[in-house]
């Protein structure tokens, strides 16, 4: 087995074996009780599919934005973390995740969208959602509702999602990477269009693997023409990100004070980022060097929140997208830290800041 066919393995999402090749988000009028819906806008650089309607999008090149509005009902009994795929179509509401609209909307419905679900859900967040290597739209989606609803993400869900081609060739995977590239200007520009509406007060961005390239480029684009303390942009997530270390620290010392937040989740033994830093000529890769020093304290000092998933490994399945499978378990381990940052305040005679709900899946209850 080659080194790509080994990362290909390895960056796989976990439980997206076994399903249908295509036409999953068909809607289908099947209603089941105890379901829950997870209502998701989406803004995306891929073209239309046109030779399969029911995956919406495919994995080429879009000239501009796309949008759509998509909602997934998520069966009554499952394990936490987990996308159960249907077998076959049409799937079965009462054992697998299935779509149960999706429509393409214009740029002005998306929008009064996000004002209508803040609104009426009363909280003026969006967590926005940025996807990695290797995932077709359907992979994005569905993984997208799986993390909203486990994470209970008080917030309006937007995934941005760029055209990935969703396989495992070694073509794909720079394919992918010219993509993730393509689409920076434009996940940056969402960004703006979403925190210039006077109904929302937060923006939090979530993005996995090369996901976290693409946000990281766009952020460091906004951080070079705003004014410091002035952005709606709370937090940046980053899960396994498939960054060159050097290239990390050039971008955090560039964007400066002038940025959000920033949490790290790392893991020593994710072995997808291992093959990666081969592939990038053996220069270390953030997701999986990042919980290690020298690295973890130089972060620190940056105030750069380094969380350490390696622990978690006894709970088995993949470390590439261990903070998604054990998202409960990583909630945890962030409200620990939280609390022992307040303590820490308090302690120093500052008054520490009020815990509230938060909108990203790892801060989303404090």
């Amino acid at each position: 087995m080659t080194v790509f066919a080994v990362l290909a393995v390895a960056t796989v999402c976990t439980g997206c074996v076994h399903r249908p090749a295509q036409g999953v988000l068909t809607p289908t009028k099947q209603a089941v009780e105890g379901t829950a819906r997870v209502p998701l806008l989406v803004a995306t650089t891929r073209k239309k599919a046109v030779e399969d309607p029911g995956s919406m999008f495919g994995g080429e090149r879009a000239d501009t934005l796309s949008y759509a509005a998509i909602t997934v009902s998520i069966p009554p009994e499952r394990k936490v973390g987990q996308v159960q795929w249907p077998a076959m179509l049409p799937g079965d509401p009462k054992r697998d995740f299935v779509t149960v609209s999706a429509d393409y909307v214009d740029q002005r419905a998306f929008a009064a969208s996000i004002v209508e679900t803040a609104r009426r859900t009363k909280h003026p967040r969006v967590l926005i959602f940025v996807h990695g290597f290797n995932n077709r739209f359907d992979d994005a989606v569905y993984r997208f509702a799986q993390i909203v609803h486990d994470s209970k993400a008080e917030a309006v869900p937007v995934l941005f999602t760029w055209p990935s081609r969703g396989n495992i060739e070694l073509k794909s995977y720079t394919y992918d990477r010219e993509s993730a590239n393509y689409s920076r200007d434009a996940l940056e520009g969402l960004i703006d269009q979403i925190a210039s509406s006077p109904h929302i007060k937060e923006v939090h961005l979530l993005a996995h693997s090369m996901g976290s390239h693409v946000t990281l480029e766009a952020l460091r684009g906004r951080s070079m023409r705003r004014a410091p303390g002035s952005d709606k942009v709370k937090q940046a997530m980053l899960v396994a990100p498939d960054i060159d270390v050097d290239v990390f620290r050039a971008t955090i010392k560039r964007m400066g004070p002038n940025r959000p937040k920033m949490l790290l989740f790392a893991s020593r033994d994710d072995g997808a980022l291992s093959l990666s830093k081969q592939i990038w000529g053996g220069v270390d890769r953030i997701g999986e060097v990042g919980a290690s020093e020298p690295y973890r304290t130089e972060f620190e000092q940056q105030r750069i929140a380094v969380y350490d998933l390696t622990p978690l490994q006894s709970k088995g399945g993949s470390a590439h997208s261990r903070a998604f499978d054990d998202i409960g378990d990583v909630m945890e381990l962030v409200r620990e830290r939280n609390m022992r940052e307040r303590g820490a305040q308090v302690a120093r005679g500052q008054q520490p800041a009020a815990p509230r709900p938060q909108t990203e899946t790892a801060e989303l209850r404090n």
